[in-house]
């Protein structure tokens, strides 16, 4: 049966909750294609539900249409699909469910509730014969989530492995490029509207562990809190160990990362980890994201793209309305019935290390290391010593191992700490290991 080129003749009503700046991008983006005519669908945005009315807004939504009650839009009969852009887990969990239980579609951008709540939220989607759509919760405009749910289907995942924070990347990309210091780039991703007033979420690595949530629970058919998840953010990275990461090989980056065995178990983490230069993840710069996805039949997958503000945002949001309005959804691929993975701890990890410790500039201050290491299983694989930036006295000790579990690890740390020949131990950055 040969499929009609011609545009759809319908008009889809939605309803906004959240007029922000990724709501106005939404609205403007409409706007635009209906100006142009060039949209295959017709929306039309009936109502918005806002915080705060009396703010004044640059956006085409007429002010009639704007309200600060959530049921102008939740039970509102003319409304066939709801936009959820609130973020956060409270009080957007109520609106998409109470949305849901009413008959109506629902699209959203929030990683946060999709981590915490997605299941109990996609069951009540099924439970009424709507759909809940949310490829803009994760990597913004790059396609991941709809290629999880469906197209990859036929593989086995192997891993996931993805710079999935445009802030953090961001930051790094300018501490390793200029050399400049972590808070002075992170005022600067303040000014310039890449982070927030409060940061935490970035920086300390929740957002990222948020959206590894998702991504996981898609590949993996399975529940993965985040709180079983292993989260460390970027507030330790200096200056210098960029410098050193480069003269072995390497940049250092902010992963998140699930990889699954079936003996050891699904292991998730978010951290700064030293990715070799020669890696296509080592050139993701700037607010970019990508997603590497490894599947057992299609092999090694690259999503590359804007991962973050309003108008990518705005681009995975319409695209979803447009699924729905021209019911070109489909059904999610359910399959069988799996074995729930165990989530690993991250005491079995195993990696190589990079260790930068200050120390005074004299004899047996490496051999005490060594023997520290030596004594936890661990074997040192190359070392550099630097004269520090300030004191002539002690010196910079960098010192990359060989693979050892994070046990062992975790507990040398605590003894190199308690030399007294050590005045800091600086950092601990994990080598992220790849099959290239």
């Amino acid at each position: 049966m040969e499929h009609s080129s011609e545009p759809y003749n319908l008009v889809t009503p939605i309803g906004l909750l959240g007029l922000g700046v990724v709501g106005s991008a939404v609205v403007k983006a409409i706007e635009t294609r209906e100006k142009l005519g060039d949209s295959r669908v017709s929306l039309d945005v009936v109502a918005s539900v806002v915080r705060d009315a009396s703010v004044k807004r640059d956006v085409p939504v007429d002010s009639s249409k704007i309200s600060t009650d959530p049921n102008s839009v939740i039970v509102n009969p003319e409304i066939r699909i709801v936009v959820e852009l609130m973020g956060g887990e409270t009080p957007a969990f109520e609106f998409i469910s109470r949305a849901l239980q009413a008959g109506k579609h629902v699209v959203t951008a929030n990683k946060e509730v999709m981590s915490k709540r997605g299941s109990e939220l996609l069951t009540t989607a099924r439970t009424h014969g709507v759909h809940l759509l949310y490829e803009a919760s994760v990597a913004g405009g790059i396609p991941i989530i709809g290629p999880l749910m469906n197209d990859l289907s036929a593989n086995k995942i192997m891993s996931i492995r993805g710079i999935i924070n445009g802030t953090t990347n961001f930051i790094l990309t300018k501490m390793a490029h200029e050399g400049a210091d972590f808070d002075d780039v992170l005022s600067e991703a303040q000014t310039l509207g890449y982070a927030e007033a409060d940061p935490t979420a970035d920086i300390d690595g929740f957002d990222a562990m948020y959206k590894l949530s998702v991504l996981a629970r898609l590949a993996y058919q399975t529940e993965v809190p985040v709180e079983s998840i292993y989260r460390e953010g970027i507030t330790k990275i200096h200056a210098k160990d960029f410098r050193y990461a480069r003269e072995l090989g390497y940049t250092i980056k902010l992963l998140g990362v699930v990889q699954a065995n079936q003996n050891l178990g699904l292991l998730p983490r978010v951290h700064p980890a030293l990715v070799p230069l020669g890696e296509p993840m080592a050139s993701v710069n700037g607010v970019l994201n990508a997603v590497e996805v490894e599947g057992d039949l299609v092999g090694s997958l690259w999503f590359q793209g804007p991962g973050a503000g309003p108008n990518p945002t705005a681009s995975a949001i319409i695209g979803d309305i447009h699924k729905i309005a021209t019911e070109a959804v489909g059904k999610q691929i359910i399959r069988k019935e799996l074995e729930p993975f165990v989530i690993a701890s991250m005491e079995g990890h195993k990696c190589q290390y990079y260790i930068r410790i200050t120390a005074d500039d004299r004899p047996g201050v490496l051999a005490n290391v060594a023997r520290v290491l030596g004594d936890a299983e661990i074997s040192i694989k190359s070392v550099l010593q630097k004269d520090t930036d300030v004191d002539n006295n002690r010196a910079d000790l960098v010192i990359m191992t060989h693979p050892a579990r994070e046990s062992n690890m975790q507990s040398a740390v605590g003894s190199i700490r308690a030399l007294d020949t050590v005045a800091c131990f600086d950092s601990l950055i994990r080598v992220e290991t790849y099959n290239s």
